[in-house]
């Protein structure tokens, strides 16, 4: 695999991980909302299983995040260290000619 093409993949990667942590960030706010509504109905069942559920979403949360932050520092330190941006002005002017 060529480095731009490397560096295109590790992008989309970052992408999907940013995706990962929103609806990972949703589905807390949803457990949060049924938690509330469960305060005025009461089920036992809701009132004992919720809290594990939003910890357990909570706990995904925070290991998407770190591996989020640090996948796109590297992602970064490719991509400077690789020169991409001239890799993609080059690829872009070949492109142009053929």
């Amino acid at each position: 695999m060529n480095t731009l093409k490397k560096y295109e993949l590790m992008e989309k990667i970052v992408r999907e991980l940013e995706d990962l942590q929103n609806s990972q960030q949703a589905l807390i706010q949803k457990i949060g909302k049924i938690e509330v509504d469960n305060i005025e109905l009461g089920d036992s069942r809701l009132e004992k299983d919720l809290p594990d559920i939003h910890q357990n979403l909570a706990d995904n949360l925070d290991t998407i995040s770190g591996i989020l932050d640090y996948f796109a520092g590297k992602t970064q330190t490719f991509g400077d260290k690789n020169n991409v941006d001239a890799l993609k002005e080059q690829e872009a002017i070949n492109n142009a000619t053929s």
